[in-house]
């Protein structure tokens, strides 16, 4: 993989493994505080074959500082992905959160829900590609539990199933909506026009 490849690959994962961490501690998911660690062990491994690459692709001094500042960022998105580590050490741990962390949560701008998806559910046997929850609803999937497994960062080839526990981020309106969705409470054709109008 490319330095260029892997360095989004990192911002991609990092930025996974943040939102993961916050909902590992707001459900007291020791699952996902699992994935979130060994998401870092990926990260490490990835900023180290960014160094490796870098070293080989240096042919001059000037390589060498142009080179440098992809390093910082390698360095930087390894950092974000050891605090979200720090996180969720505190679930492994048995760390129970103060009530005031669920309400600074309340308070974000962004709101992190998880629903489990009714069998009379729109969501679900469809693709998020399909269903454009970001477009219709400003939440954005970032993790599925399926069963016993998880499905991290899906894509929009993703189907969702029924019984399938949905990890999502988004707005306060969009986190009532989803739920409602889930289910079964309404319909994709329920969805307010003028909802969708604020979101697009």
């Amino acid at each position: 993989m490319s330095i260029k490849n892997l360095l989004i690959e990192m911002k991609n994962m990092s930025e996974l493994m943040v939102d993961l961490a916050y909902s590992a501690i707001l459900f007291n998911s020791k699952a996902a505080a699992e994935e979130v660690i060994a998401l870092e062990n990926e990260v490490n491994a990835m900023n180290y074959e960014i160094k490796k690459e870098s070293l080989v692709a240096a042919r001059s001094y000037e390589d060498a500082e142009k080179l440098t500042a992809l390093l910082e960022i390698a360095e930087a998105a390894e950092s974000i992905a050891n605090a979200a580590k720090d996180l969720a050490d505190l679930v492994i741990t048995g760390f129970k959160p103060h009530p005031v962390f669920k309400m600074v949560m309340e308070e974000s701008d962004k709101s992190i829900v998880r629903v489990v998806v009714d069998e009379k559910s729109d969501l679900a046997n469809n693709s998020l590609g399909d269903l454009l929850l970001v477009n219709r609803t400003g939440m954005r999937v970032i993790a599925i539990r399926r069963g016993t497994s998880w499905i991290y960062g899906p894509d929009k080839n993703t189907t969702i199933l029924p019984n399938d526990t949905l990890i999502l981020k988004g707005t306060e309106a969009g986190a009532d909506l989803i739920e409602k969705l889930a289910t079964a409470a309404c319909s994709l054709e329920d969805i307010p026009d003028e909802l969708e109008d604020e979101i697009d």
